[in-house]
């Protein structure tokens, strides 16, 4: 998936650029970048796959996170609840040192600093 690595290292320096831009105005920059997220699209796509191949929701999700994601530390899909839970961290007062950082809510998903 190079063409999604790209595009998430993309995210990366465009707010770091952005965040460097307002050094000194009190304005924060961060990016929040999401892991394997139990949005609708994952749920139908997932729902769809367990019914074909006679498993359960849980039974894909344990497979997957198996299979495809094993570096997961959570071994589950995150919540979109919990995706939203760091952007209104990021967004509140108690975030007003984090500046130009890179948020990771992907359950442990990556194993380097990025």
């Amino acid at each position: 998936m190079i063409h999604y690595g790209m595009t998430k290292t993309a995210q990366v320096a465009v707010a770091r650029g952005i965040a460097e831009s307002l050094e000194g105005t009190g304005v924060t920059v961060n990016t929040v970048l999401p892991g394997p997220t139990k949005s609708e699209g994952i749920v139908d796509f997932v729902t769809s796959m367990a019914e074909k191949s006679g498993k359960t929701f849980g039974e894909m999700e344990d497979e997957f996170f198996r299979t495809v994601r094993p570096t997961s530390l959570l071994k589950r899909f995150i919540t979109t609840e919990e995706v939203a839970n760091m952007v209104a961290y990021v967004c509140s007062e108690c975030a007003s040192a984090t500046h130009g950082a890179a948020l990771r809510v992907d359950g442990g998903v990556v194993r380097s600093l990025l």
